[in-house]
């Protein structure tokens, strides 16, 4: 049996804010870490859910799935993952479709 079959918790993904905002309004499709235990194609498989939050507070979130999943070096010689990740690498690509806002924090929205 698969593990990929057993029911598994969406992957939690914290972003800052200017990120976050991008994923919300569909200029952002692709979210980049450092790939290694956490971020690797055994956790990030296609298909699995995701929870994309401005930070770790639950007033933002929405929900997505993973659409494809990479490992490269390409990112890592930018100025953006230099200033937040510095020298390390690969990076693992995650390619995410949003779904919906996250239903249990509509309510703190007030929607």
């Amino acid at each position: 049996m698969s593990l990929r079959l057993v029911f598994h918790k969406p992957l939690f993904i914290p972003l800052k804010g200017e990120f976050y905002d991008a994923f919300e309004s569909g200029d952002k499709r692709h979210e980049y870490r450092v790939a290694g235990p956490r971020w690797n194609a055994d956790t990030c498989w296609i298909g699995r859910a995701v929870t994309l939050s401005r930070g770790y507070g639950k007033a933002k979130r929405l929900c997505g799935e993973i659409v494809s999943f990479g490992v490269s070096n390409t990112p890592c010689k930018t100025a953006t993952w230099k200033q937040i990740y510095g020298e390390r690498g690969p990076a693992a690509i995650i390619g995410i479709k949003v779904l919906r806002d996250n239903p249990s924090t509509q309510g703190e929205r007030g929607e």
